[in-house]
């Protein structure tokens, strides 16, 4: 018996607990420009589900972000990646001997920095990136992919049947109720006559 991806999508959303809002782990979307789908996903899957699963999701993840730029950058006219293939073949049998790891993760950054430039936003922090490398991977994964929805969310609409994602929420502070302006202090003493010399 074979379950349909609709079927399975229904029993993900259904599961969730009476009066919890429901988080789903991706959202499917459509670059404007063209037929190709890019996906809107959580952050902390891009950094925990790794070692859940032994890596194998971490090289599936990579493989699907550079073909999504590949495909963004495709319909903008801007080079922002050729073969994703050879970026996770870069990760893994690459990664034994180092050096093509360090140097698909410094490209995958740059195709990151440059999709975020051709949708007119901020790219993200080249020296951040490098930190995280350095002292927290997959803190790195998931500033890429945060990075990666932002461009998503300004440059792809939702596919046909699918939940949009939430809207960002409003990251300023409630403003400060007004005050009465206070009340001058009083006029303080003069100082008391004596003796000038």
């Amino acid at each position: 018996m074979v379950i349909s991806r609709d079927a399975w999508a229904s029993v993900f959303r259904d599961q969730s607990a009476v009066g919890r809002e429901k988080v789903y782990m991706a959202y499917e979307m459509q670059i404007r420009e063209s037929g190709d789908n890019v996906k809107i996903r959580s952050p902390w899957a891009a950094a925990l589900l790794p070692f859940v699963t032994f890596g194998i999701y971490h090289l599936v993840w990579w493989y699907r972000i550079n073909r999504e730029l590949r495909d963004y950058g495709k319909a903008k006219g801007y080079d922002l990646g050729q073969n994703p293939t050879n970026s996770v073949l870069a990760l893994f049998p690459g990664g034994i001997i180092v050096i093509p790891a360090l140097v698909t993760y410094w490209r995958g950054t740059k195709r990151v920095m440059g999709a975020s430039k051709v949708a007119g936003q901020a790219p993200l922090n080249g020296w951040i990136a490098i930190l995280l490398y350095l002292f927290i991977a997959p803190g790195l994964w998931a500033y890429i992919q945060s990075e990666l929805n932002k461009v998503w969310q300004a440059e792809a609409d939702p596919v046909s049947g699918e939940l949009a994602p939430p809207a960002p929420t409003d990251a300023m502070p409630p403003p400060l109720p007004e005050q009465p302006p206070a009340a001058e202090p009083p006029a303080a003493d003069p100082p008391p006559a004596g003796p000038t010399a």
